[in-house]
């Protein structure tokens, strides 16, 4: 299926602001965010410390424990300053990577070439080698990068990088403020987002309820993609005990809450066609949508994504149409912030 042709999801419009600094600058704790609950028979208003009372004892959800990377970096291009993010590592020393201008660009640049250079802190530097998924590509978005730094790449980010942030965050924050309570495994380009409202007091009142909570792996990559454009593969791993777990919660009956649509896509690249899910590592570029309903997941916690965002047809695949763009008019009526620091939902379509 060509981009030109692929299904639009049903909204036409961003529904939500963005939020412009995390809640807790604005006096919010991470886990009283708003939390917008639909269902086929309604719509309920809620904070997110109230997440329990929207489940019950047997529900299993699924949570990413990616840690997310320091991973902006100025540096320089033919003498003008670029930023360059790294979304993904192929080998040790060859990552994607997006380069843009200054700091607060809106875009990327479009004029990067093979074999430019771009000279970083420490001593560092990328080397263009190839667009990105596809070689050859003039003015792509994305490009594999030969990178010569001292030491391993994360050390390196960890000591000169930055959290990747866009225009709408008008102020720089610590890393702290782009990690879950679930961050184990450094390898995200940007912050799993959707588990961000989670609190280590909400956790064990869930534990407590009842309801299970298992990890996955998916390293997310940069995720400003221009209109239409799909995700880029990314690398996941789905335990061998959060596989039978998600099996015996489906055959017992509970749901399967998938925290984030990086949860999602990575529990339903394990799947089979019957929904039964097996231990998984390796690539994803699977993309959820008319043609590849969701198989395992019952429901999911999300953000809020802009108009246009393929994201928005991976909650279709799960949620239905028509139970999204309920829940995106609802928060648009009332008030909802979209993006990592804003406020959630959770999409609970039935059997």
């Amino acid at each position: 299926m060509t981009l030109a042709n692929r299904p639009r999801p049903l909204l036409h419009r961003a529904a939500t602001s963005h939020a412009t600094e995390p809640p807790e600058a604005r006096g919010v704790a991470r886990d009283q965010v708003r939390l917008l609950v639909a269902r086929p028979d309604g719509v309920d208003h809620a904070r997110f410390a109230d997440l329990g009372d929207h489940l019950r004892p047997g529900d299993l959800l699924v949570v990413n424990n990616s840690a997310t990377l320091p991973a902006a970096v100025d540096g320089h291009r033919a003498g003008y300053p670029v930023t360059v993010h790294f979304s993904c590592a192929r080998a040790a020393k060859v990552w994607v990577v997006e380069l843009r201008p200054a700091e607060n660009a809106t875009g990327y640049l479009p004029n990067v070439r093979v074999g430019d250079r771009v000279e970083m802190p420490g001593g560092g530097a990328v080397v263009v080698a190839s667009s990105y998924p596809k070689p050859g590509v003039a003015g792509g978005r994305l490009w594999t990068a030969r990178l010569v730094v001292e030491g391993d790449v994360v050390g390196y980010l960890a000591r000169h990088g930055r959290p990747i942030r866009y225009s709408y965050v008008p102020h720089s924050w610590p890393l702290r403020y782009y990690q879950t309570v679930f961050a184990r495994r450094p390898g995200s380009a940007e912050m799993p987002s959707a588990a961000r409202p989670f609190s280590t007091e909400l956790v064990t009142a869930l534990v407590a309820d009842g309801i299970a909570i298992a990890p996955v792996t998916l390293h997310a990559g940069v995720s400003s993609a221009e209109p239409d454009e799909p995700p880029a593969a990314e690398p996941f791993h789905v335990p061998p005990a959060t596989a039978r777990l998600v099996n015996l919660t489906r055959a017992s009956g509970g749901r399967v809450i998938a925290v984030g649509t990086t949860v999602t896509r990575a529990l339903e690249s394990a799947a089979n066609a019957d929904g039964a899910v097996r231990q998984a590592d390796g690539w994803t570029d699977l993309m959820l949508g008319p043609a590849r309903l969701g198989r395992v997941v019952d429901g999911l916690i999300t953000g809020w994504h802009d108009a246009g965002a393929s994201h928005l047809l991976l909650l279709e695949a799960v949620a239905g149409r028509q139970l999204v763009a309920t829940a995106y008019r609802e928060a648009g009526g009332h008030g909802y912030l979209g993006h990592e620091f804003g406020d959630s939902a959770l999409l609970l379509p039935g059997k």
